[in-house]
């Protein structure tokens, strides 16, 4: 029997196979991707992953952040311009809409933590220039739906897979169902490289302004792998009349990655189990809920989310201090001090505080659990054990008390 807390929050080790690729870089000093006339690693990891999702085109960067402010920019918003996101994101969202030089603007997401269709479609008809869907900690919301919605409005849609890679919709590859997909490389996500983020499109001409703009000066949009007909006249026609903002990846970031990538699709499936068994074992409990994935929707998991049930703001805290003494750490979002996921915490979007009463009950409930893939079973059933024990003493404290 499993006695002591699993860490879940150490990284994986970074493969064997990146250690030969790594000293090469280090014994040549060619960090920079674009010192190598062709084939820089950086180029080699765009090619890869692009196949490896089934796009078009791929650019790496420095970061997620950086490949959603250059999605936003490559779309020629005007400044000012209304974004929609959800209400349920990371404040790095939001962020970039602001870096971008537009406006967030935000629509409720309900308790499974997927997008309120009927707050989203009202807010679409509210002059909306761009959505960023964020498929957050992998919960997809109804892509059907929202595809729908925007395609009626000819509405852009960006989607923010920083963590859902690996994560299909009817047999499709999250990130390409808009017209740009982004994901990360931080290292809490499936492949890790420290930072590191990427876009992919299958639109010659997006790619091309975000190439330039992440900071391709003079003509080193040539060293982006194979240039088809439609990148050539693209980046001709962008030539010299976008900034350029320097948000490239290193080669040594992309030595780390490319090696992960074959790694991918059994991370997804060690991922997806560790989640389907802790939330078959907190069925159990009466005071926890884990949402169902919608039918079209096969996830990529490294964490499990669920509500608390029944539980007051007391209860809900001591659930969290209780899980705390066994080991394991649970994130509240909404009962979490500053937490970057709450939407009331994001004060730099300007104007007053969104009312979403929708999102914000949820979020004083839903909580937040790491589950890396290389979990054992005996390690998953200690934390599930730690967090139905957690919400069962949470419950009865006050009952003592009263007595």
């Amino acid at each position: 029997m499993q006695t002591k807390a699993p860490s879940v929050h150490d990284a994986d080790p970074i493969p064997e196979a990146a250690r030969a690729a790594i000293d090469a870089l280090l014994a040549s000093g060619d960090l920079f991707r674009y010192t190598a006339v062709q084939d820089a690693p950086v180029a080699l990891l765009e090619r890869d992953f692009a196949a490896l999702l089934g796009a078009r085109y791929a650019l790496a960067v420095s970061s997620c952040s950086a490949a959603l402010f250059l999605a936003l920019k490559a779309l020629g918003l005007p400044r000012d311009a209304r974004v929609l996101i959800p209400g349920f994101t990371f404040a790095a969202v939001p962020s970039a809409v602001v870096h971008a030089g537009c406006q967030p603007v935000l629509c409720e997401v309900g308790e499974n933590y997927r997008i309120d269709l009927a707050d989203f479609e009202a807010k679409l008809a509210t002059e909306i220039s761009a959505v960023i869907i964020s498929h957050m900690r992998g919960h997809t919301s109804d892509m059907d739906a929202i595809m729908a919605l925007c395609a009626a409005r000819d509405i852009p849609v960006v989607e923010d897979a920083a963590h859902s890679l690996g994560t299909t919709w009817h047999g499709k590859n999250i990130g390409t169902l808009g017209h740009i997909g982004c994901f990360s490389f931080q290292s809490y996500k499936l492949v890790n490289a420290g930072e590191g983020g990427i876009l992919i499109t299958d639109d010659a001409d997006l790619l091309a302004q975000a190439v330039i703009m992440s900071g391709a000066y003079e003509h080193n949009w040539r060293k982006h792998g194979e240039i088809d007909a439609a990148l050539t006249e693209a980046f001709a026609r962008w030539q010299n009349r976008l900034p350029l903002y320097n948000l490239r990846l290193s080669n040594l970031s992309a030595a780390v990655i490319r090696p992960q990538l074959p790694l991918v699709a059994e991370r997804v499936a060690k991922g997806r189990s560790n989640h389907d068994y802790v939330a078959a074992k907190l069925a159990h409990c009466r005071f926890i809920t884990v949402p169902d994935k919608l039918a079209p929707e096969e996830r990529a998991p490294d964490s499990i989310q669920f509500n608390l049930v029944d539980m007051d703001d007391r209860e809900t805290d001591a659930f969290a201090r209780a899980a705390a003494a066994r080991g394991v750490k649970v994130q509240v979002f909404g009962r979490s001090t500053d937490n970057a996921r709450a939407f009331w915490n994001w004060q730099f979007i300007g104007g007053q505080t969104p009312d979403l009463p929708q999102t914000r009950k949820m979020l004083m409930r839903a909580c937040d659990t790491r589950l890396p893939a290389r979990l054992t079973r005996a390690e998953l059933d200690f934390i599930a054990e730690a967090l139905r024990a957690a919400a069962e003493e949470a419950k009865a404290k006050p009952a003592l008390k009263a007595g």
